[in-house]
């Protein structure tokens, strides 16, 4: 049987798998893995002449059932794991392509359908995306929907997932072929400085990719719309205000049905400057702690962290990459090029051995990555609690948060594997930050926090 018939034996099994999987269950109740909505702020973190910063973050980490706890973190110690099985497999996927020489047979079948370079890059794309995705599902599958269901943490059932999986692999196709069209065609006509002149191309896609993401790829797989409950927008549009952010809506995203998570964000720019926030956000949070969620996230974006990251970190970072892949290509395909069939670093065959290389720069890189993102958030979070002045608004959002993400790791783990600040971290700082301005809470009732109305719970 040859490659383009066993990949279409395979999608057919897919989809009926598909098909037949629409019909499953509903996900059952997470009620045992979340965290409590309603949290009362602890009397060792009530505003008093003795108030101890440590006995404040330790009574609120008491107020996690201990089973909770251990859920969370086997479900984010099992995530060590899958960086390196995510990092092994798609490396034994790119020299399956390579050593079988399928790769070489995608690109013969793209020059017998055309002559014409940049179209027979865009099919082989196609065909790339299309075998990576059917040999990938394994790994996808467990990775992506049969484990976080097992968590709790998924409420798709696995036809809707999976169409939004291949939604996805659409938009791979025609954003990816885009950018792997120009890079191709860079390396035909500037064979030497190929990298250099791909380095910026990559760069400037990346800016068109992220600022389009919120208004124009997001509505793709979820619904967003205005949120029209005052109680919940006027806080946030006076928060905002204040804060020099020019938003006129809050906006809520449907994201309950694929996740139990909670997010926000601020996003986009000009016209499409919105803030947004998840529905699951809107029904579990309480006032207090949606509005230290949306003072970090405005933290973000008045500290201006997506244009570093994209001007200053990410330029870096491509540069060192497309170095790395001018050195590494021209030594691999002088060892294997023969081997593989490859005929140059202009041909459209190499983009499994491209992808062999990135991906080992980026397992490398895991912990810089980290480092940086973890580091944006931590100025967020700081940010955040002088703009919302709700502490125990973030200690509750750190306790939301735990519930996938473990709450109190070592240094070591937290510098290697987070990409944001631990929990402990983020209500010892609440914490430290309510300790120091204990005044603004003085005359203040005992404080406990509800689970914010917003028509929907």
């Amino acid at each position: 049987m040859t490659l383009h018939a066993r990949a279409l034996v395979t999608l057919l099994v897919l989809f009926v798998c598909f098909a037949a999987s629409a019909q499953q269950a509903p996900p059952s109740s997470n009620a045992a893995n979340e965290m409590p909505s309603v949290t009362t702020v602890p009397p060792a973190a009530q505003p008093s002449p003795n108030f101890n910063v440590d006995a404040a973050t330790e009574a609120y980490l008491a107020q996690i059932p201990a089973s909770a706890r251990a859920r969370s973190d086997a479900y984010f110690e099992g995530g060590y794991w899958l960086i390196l099985w995510d990092f092994l497999y798609g490396a034994a996927i790119s020299l399956v392509l390579l050593n079988l020489r399928w790769s070489a047979a995608m690109r013969n079948l793209a020059e017998r359908i055309t002559r014409y370079k940049p179209l027979q890059t865009l099919i082989y794309w196609a065909e790339y995306s299309v075998a990576v995705f059917i040999l990938g599902a394994p790994l996808a599958i467990y990775e992506g929907y049969t484990r976080e269901r097992a968590y709790g943490l998924a409420t798709q059932t696995f036809g809707p997932w999976a169409w939004d999986q291949t939604k996805g692999l659409m938009i791979n196709i025609v954003l990816g072929g885009l950018l792997v069209m120009a890079l191709f065609g860079i390396v035909r006509r500037l064979p030497r400085i190929w990298w250099l002149w791909g380095s910026i191309v990559s760069m400037a896609f990346l800016i068109v990719t992220v600022l389009i993401d919120p208004v124009y790829l997001q509505p793709i797989f979820n619904k967003i719309a205005p949120l029209n409950d005052p109680k919940i927008t006027q806080p946030i549009l006076s928060l905002a205000r204040a804060n020099a952010i020019p938003a006129r809506d809050v906006y809520q995203i449907d994201a309950s049905k694929q996740t139990t998570r909670m997010s926000a964000n601020v996003s986009g720019f000009g016209q499409t400057m919105r803030i947004t926030m998840n529905d699951n956000l809107l029904r579990r949070g309480s006032p207090e702690e949606i509005q230290a969620v949306m003072g970090h996230e405005m933290g973000h974006y008045v500290l201006n962290h997506v244009y570093k990251a994209l001007l200053l970190f990410f330029p870096i970072i491509i540069f060192a990459g497309f170095g790395l892949l001018k050195w590494s290509l021209d030594w691999s395909l002088k060892r294997w090029g023969e081997k593989w069939q490859i005929r140059g670093i202009g041909d459209i065959a190499i983009v499994p051995l491209v992808v062999l290389i990135l991906s080992i720069f980026g397992f490398v890189m895991t912990p810089v990555f980290n480092t940086q993102t973890r580091t944006q958030e931590r100025e967020a979070d700081m940010y955040g609690l002088n703009a919302s002045r709700q502490p125990d608004g973030v200690a509750q959002g750190a306790i939301h948060l735990g519930e996938y993400r473990k709450m109190r790791p070592g240094p070591v783990e937290e510098f290697i594997f987070y990409d944001h600040p631990s929990g402990y971290s983020r209500i010892h700082r609440a914490m430290q930050w309510k300790a120091e301005n204990l005044q603004l809470f003085e005359g203040r009732p005992s404080q406990e926090s509800a689970t914010a109305g917003s028509g929907q719970h």
